[in-house]
């Protein structure tokens, strides 16, 4: 097998394995507030939200460190041990209780930090200036692929139900716990790239599959990556991304956890309101896929650069946040277990909520497939702290959404999106512009 297949071939593994994680774990997290609304009538007291807030306030703190243990232990090691906390995480809800619940919530944020710097940095070492755009579509096209199949056994399964029982809780979740771990043992199949480095210049192989023989050189690198994520934190095209990234964090929260409560929450969708939710769920994925395999292959091709892409992505999520303001009445984020009769500024259409999952899941996968393309164009030599930067500030701004997802009525949360989306987009253009203008030059582009 050439070089050039081999790495195709790590993205093709890298890509395949994120997707049976996150079949589980995107599923889990699509109906984890439905689920647990119907147990909080036991002696079971948590919170889906506040859940996905612990664990997105854990994943951002733990970003700072999660460079330091991929280079310690190796990018493939650091994700089979983190796809052993998502496992046990889903298996947290054949039995809840509610210390194991946030507990787990706690562990797997830790692990998302650590798997997420590690995919980062697999990725950027298995691409080149001229693969890096198709490799980050067809990863993302792969992932993505996970809100497909995992949703599409939720519609069915629920089809008809107005309660979740124990049995069709315990069913779906040991179900999505052999899904996960079958994905973090497809981790040992990714091959290790060869050292062709000449002898002065940084092993960014080794640096991805932690071969030093030395423990003393291990805990160098170590050192050495938290010193340069501390470092490019302050850089201004990292600062000006941070804000595009902020927006992916916000929206992430909403298609991912808030979107699927809000249509299962809506008493006039009658008897297929908790379907629906796999139903949203598999339109997300539907325009995630469409998103990624489509900007993948078009990356090489374009002449425009990356702003087209992301202006499609602002535009359509603007036309999403419209229709389900109109949609979808204000109090359905923090409607209570019965549900709720209201309606917003039109009667609650069941095609034009799926509608506005097929927009959530293209847009955000026009914003994702840039900023992977352009982090791993601009930092391709320190891509473990670029994308550990990238995925603390995603996480943190997503931990804050969860939080008040809790309490914010849905036309607030949309309003927050519209004005964080909007500058996002500006600062992304202003990076891209300058990258555009260093590279037209013949200028170093991963210098900027």
């Amino acid at each position: 097998m050439s070089p050039d297949s081999k790495k195709l071939f790590n993205v093709l593994i890298l890509g395949i394995s994120f997707m049976f994680i996150f079949t589980a774990f995107q599923t889990c997290g699509n109906i984890a507030q439905t689920v647990i609304t119907n147990l909080n009538s036991t002696d079971f007291h948590g919170s889906g939200y506040t859940s996905m807030s612990v664990i997105y306030g854990v994943f951002s703190a733990s970003n700072l460190i999660s460079p330091s243990v991929v280079a310690l232990v190796g990018p493939q090691l650091s994700m089979f041990i983190s796809g052993i906390f998502y496992s046990l995480y889903i298996a947290v809800f054949i039995q809840p209780s509610t210390w194991s619940f946030y507990t787990a919530s706690v562990f797997i944020g830790i692990a998302a930090a650590v798997l997420w710097t590690a995919q980062g940095n697999c990725l950027t070492i298995n691409s080149d200036e001229n693969t890096i755009g198709r490799n980050s579509g067809v990863f993302w096209a792969l992932l993505q692929s996970s809100l497909f199949f995992g949703n599409l056994y939720i519609y069915f399964a629920w089809q008809g139900k107005t309660y979740i029982s124990e049995s069709d809780r315990r069913t779906v979740f040991i179900a999505l716990t052999v899904i996960s771990l079958v994905g973090t043992v497809l981790f040992f199949l990714i091959r290790k790239q060869e050292d062709t480095k000449a002898p002065g210049e940084e092993d960014s192989a080794n640096e991805i599959h932690g071969d030093s023989s030395s423990a003393r050189n291990k805990l160098m690198r170590a050192v050495d990556a938290f010193k340069r994520s501390i470092k490019l934190s302050f850089t201004k095209e990292i600062l000006l991304l941070s804000v595009t990234t902020a927006y992916t964090g916000l929206e992430l929260t909403f298609f991912s956890g808030v979107y699927g409560t809000c249509i299962g929450a809506v008493n006039r969708f009658g008897t297929e309101e908790k379907s629906l939710i796999g139903l949203s769920g598999i339109f997300i994925g539907v325009g995630e896929i469409l998103g990624g395999g489509i900007f993948g292959l078009l990356s090489k091709k374009s002449r425009f650069g990356r702003n087209p892409i992301v202006m499609l992505g602002i535009v359509v999520h603007f036309i999403a946040f419209y229709l389900i303001f109109v949609n979808m009445p204000s109090n359905a984020p923090v409607a209570p277990m019965e549900g709720t009769d209201d309606i917003a500024y039109m009667i609650p259409s069941k095609e034009v909520a799926i509608f506005c999952s097929f927009l959530l899941g293209l847009g955000d996968s026009c914003f994702n497939t840039q900023l992977l393309s352009i982090l791993g164009f601009l930092y391709s030599e320190d891509s473990a702290p670029a994308f550990a930067i990238f995925k603390f500030v995603q996480s943190i701004c997503a931990a804050v959404a969860y939080f008040y997802s809790n309490y914010f009525l849905l036309q607030w949360q949309l309003l927050i999106m519209v004005v964080v989306g909007f500058f996002g987009t500006i600062t992304f253009f202003a990076v891209e512009w300058k990258a555009a203008a260093l590279l037209a030059r013949g200028s170093d582009y991963s210098s900027i």
